[in-house]
């Protein structure tokens, strides 16, 4: 508990910080708008053509991208400099953080926060939209609402430790801007789109190598279309633990290896 209090009084100073400069926040969040809402209209300018792909609707593809957007947005908002953790295995800035007095990880996780109000919004919007329509037609019920509540949060939770476990590769490698191409940008990418989409050995490698299948294909079969039972909800929720407990596992032997730059 004091850990968690701790956190949020490091999140909350670290937001306030960023605050300063009130037009780079406004301008740098208008951008972030235009490139989030650029590429999905790209896909549903496609998708208004041909109607589906492959069985699924313009409103479902709009909830796997809104429910990954937020997923996302929640990670990076809370965890943001885990994905910058080459920047301070290079520059030796980890080491000011390790003599610190609070746990490194919440050190690092607090540093440079902010909250990524573009790209919330815009998944909010995109859930908001697809949702009622999906209601109106008849194929999912008010009861879709918590669950996708539940969805996004052990969503945001893969995907953090997803972005852990990479981070933590750095220790041996350094230089873990090309992994993270692959196991974050690529992945998570690819995830907002029906996984059903890709030949069976990519989709084996987003269900088992970086499991952003989790993130919101595999609750969304059984929220959208009704198939698989409650079992894959229970099932997501075991994977984001499972992935958790084994990136937090890898962190602290990456941890346990790291040596200053003796800069």
């Amino acid at each position: 508990m004091i850990s968690i209090r701790l956190f949020m009084l490091l999140i909350k100073a670290s937001m306030r910080s960023r605050m300063q400069y009130k037009f780079n926040f406004v301008f740098s969040t208008i951008m972030s708008s235009f490139i989030q809402i650029s590429e999905f209209l790209m896909v549903a300018l496609v998708m208004m053509k041909f109607g589906n792909i492959k069985g699924w609707t313009l409103y479902e593809v709009s909830y796997l991208y809104g429910v990954m957007m937020i997923a996302k947005a929640i990670y990076r908002t809370l965890a943001s400099d885990v994905h910058h953790l080459e920047k301070y295995l290079v520059s030796g800035d980890l080491d000011a953080i390790l003599i610190r007095p609070v746990p490194v990880l919440v050190a690092l996780m607090t540093q440079n926060s902010r909250i990524l109000f573009a790209e919330i919004g815009q998944g909010l919007i995109l859930l908001i939209i697809s949702m009622k329509a999906l209601m109106a037609s008849g194929q999912i019920s008010w009861t879709a609402v918590p669950l996708t509540v539940f969805i996004i949060l052990t969503g945001a939770v893969i995907l953090f430790a997803i972005g852990l476990a990479t981070a933590a590769a750095g220790f041996w490698l350094t230089r873990i801007e090309s992994l993270q191409n692959m196991t974050e940008d690529a992945s998570q990418t690819a995830a907002r789109y029906p996984l059903s989409l890709y030949p069976k050995w990519l989709q084996g490698a987003l269900f088992v190598l970086v499991p952003v299948g989790f993130v919101n294909y595999i609750p969304a079969l059984y929220v959208l279309r009704h198939q698989g039972g409650v079992g894959l909800l229970l099932g997501t929720l075991v994977v984001s633990v499972l992935v958790l407990w084994l990136a937090m596992s890898f962190w602290k032997l990456g941890l346990s290896r790291y040596q200053s730059t003796g800069s």
